[in-house]
């Protein structure tokens, strides 16, 4: 039972995964809002796509 005791005390006092929990916190709030800012946004940015696919498309069909 000590052993047991003692083994979660370590546990609990070691903070070596808190800092690469942290960083995926730090990712996750930077993330997040700009994939709600994409879904959102997606017919806008699908129509702003194909419009530039289909100006170098002509683009490229021209003569030098």
């Amino acid at each position: 039972m000590r052993a047991m005791w003692s083994i979660l005390k370590r546990l609990h006092k070691d903070e070596g995964g808190a800092e690469g929990l942290e960083k995926l916190l730090i990712l996750a709030v930077i993330v997040l809002p700009l994939l709600g800012l994409l879904i959102y946004f997606r017919g806008d940015i699908a129509q702003w796509a194909r419009d530039m696919w289909n100006k170098v498309k002509s683009d490229a069909n021209q003569p030098v």
